[in-house]
């Protein structure tokens, strides 16, 4: 499984890095939107709809998150526009209302319900994903505090692992783990704060803090969202698109979370 693992990050990687950095934003765009069919396409598999509704909602997704990219293409006119209302919204459902949905272990089954939320995680991510490939290496930044905090919880938990974050919904998550990510960042942080030079730090030292901070808890979040979701149909995977890893909305929970705050941070700073 490890092996299967690390083949389709080898193959997958430097492609996703490729065109983040080379594609022109509107090709950018266009190369993300199968993958948000298809993440949509799992939520409704996660949310028990039948094949045709499904297919129906991963379309209505879709057409959705194109609607408010072009309704944001005035973006540098620094006018509001639609999208940053999504990722305000994003931003309202992952800091409150995900954590009391774990908390309480709501078994939510209404499809509306199901379906509206599964419209916040993932439109206004893809949106964020789009609208921050023009910053390559801002986003690439903010990739890379997910892929480190996983990789960092998955090897703390695996050897100090001891105490279970949340039994119910995925024993396999320690606070162990939760440690050893917010060590791994914090390393990231600070290497950040000493490679790059003052004058070109996007935020003060302060806000970033808070910044990867909350876009750590909130990428613990995500994850545990999904998981709770794929609990409730007695399910371990999304899908089977990825090999080793499972569904795309497997490999992509903790963005679902971060990436619209983020990009509400970036936006609010002036970098738009």
């Amino acid at each position: 499984m490890f092996l299967t693992r690390a083949l389709t990050v080898a193959v997958m990687l430097p492609l996703f890095a490729a065109a983040l950095l080379f594609f022109p934003q509107w090709l950018w765009a266009l190369a993300l939107l199968p993958a948000l069919y298809i993440a949509a396409w799992e939520w409704g598999g996660l949310a028990r709809y039948n094949p045709a509704l499904r297919a129906g909602y991963a379309v209505l997704v879709t057409a959705s998150a194109v609607g408010l990219f072009y309704a944001g293409s005035m973006i540098s006119t620094g006018k509001a526009i639609p999208e940053l209302w999504a990722y305000a919204l994003s931003c309202l459902f992952w800091a409150t209302i995900a954590p009391l949905w774990l908390v309480a272990h709501w078994k939510v089954q209404n499809p509306l319900v199901l379906g509206v939320a599964g419209w916040i995680a993932l439109v206004p991510m893809w949106l964020a994903l789009v609208r921050l490939q023009t910053h390559p290496y801002v986003l690439l930044m903010f990739l890379a505090i997910i892929w480190i905090a996983d990789t960092a919880a998955y090897m703390a938990g695996k050897k100090w692992g001891r105490h279970k974050l949340s039994p119910v919904i995925s024993p396999g998550k320690s606070w162990e783990g939760v440690a050893g990510a917010a060590v791994a960042i914090g390393v990231y942080y600070v290497a950040l704060l000493m490679l790059r030079p003052s004058d070109e730090r996007i935020f003060s030292p302060l806000f970033g803090i808070a910044l990867f901070i909350a876009l750590l808890g909130l990428s613990i979040v995500g994850d545990l969202f999904e998981s709770w979701m794929k609990r409730q149909v007695g399910v371990k995977d999304s899908g089977q698109l990825l090999p080793g890893h499972g569904g795309l909305l497997d490999r992509i929970d903790g963005l679902t979370a971060t990436m619209p705050t983020a990009a509400l941070a970036f936006y609010l700073q002036g970098a738009f």
